[in-house]
């Protein structure tokens, strides 16, 4: 093997290090799919009212585009965000099932921790500014009312089903690195 071809290699695999140096990330989209389905389950029918804050579906494109590291700080970071959403102290006013919104609340603390082993990356991005405003526009507004719980765990579906995308595109760029990666070797 040439010395291009070897620096070739080592700079393709510490590329990709963070994420295939992390066996959990092929546990992450199951706990993806049980998160999903609790906070979808965990009360009624979802709400048809509109959030007040925008989603912020423009962040979630930009984030696409940044590194694997960034990439996975950004969904452990948005899902301790969103762990603290319902961490408010007034969530009495919903009917939820208490016990599958506990086990909701489990499957994203599972979730962040395990993305914690992967990542060592401190940064939320503008992420933590569209928490703070949800919040503020919903649960502060208005009390904790049920209403704008239902608005919460809709946004919160939102977000997770963008969060497993993101995931997901994350593993598939994995994998199509060490393809390469593979291909250069032979």
């Amino acid at each position: 093997m040439t010395s291009w071809t070897r620096l070739i290699l080592v700079l393709l695999c510490s590329a990709v290090t963070p994420v295939l140096g992390c066996d959990w990330l092929r546990h992450y989209g199951h706990l993806s799919n049980i998160s999903l389905t609790l906070v979808q389950v965990m009360g009624g029918q979802l709400t048809d009212q509109e959030s007040p804050v925008r989603f912020p579906y423009r962040l979630y494109e930009r984030i696409r585009k940044d590194e694997v590291e960034s990439q996975l700080a950004f969904i452990r970071d948005s899902l301790e965000l969103i762990t603290g959403l319902y961490r408010h102290d007034n969530r009495s006013s919903v009917t939820w099932d208490t016990d599958k919104t506990e086990r909701f609340l489990m499957t994203i603390d599972r979730q962040t921790d395990g993305l914690k082993s992967c990542v060592s990356t401190h940064s939320r991005k503008n992420i933590t500014r569209y928490y703070r405003r949800l919040e503020k526009s919903t649960l502060y507004r208005t009390g904790g009312s049920p209403e704008s719980w239902e608005l919460i765990r809709k946004e919160t579906k939102l977000h997770l089903e963008q969060l497993d995308l993101l995931a997901a595109f994350v593993v598939d760029s994995s994998a199509a690195s060490r393809r390469r990666s593979t291909e250069t070797r032979h």
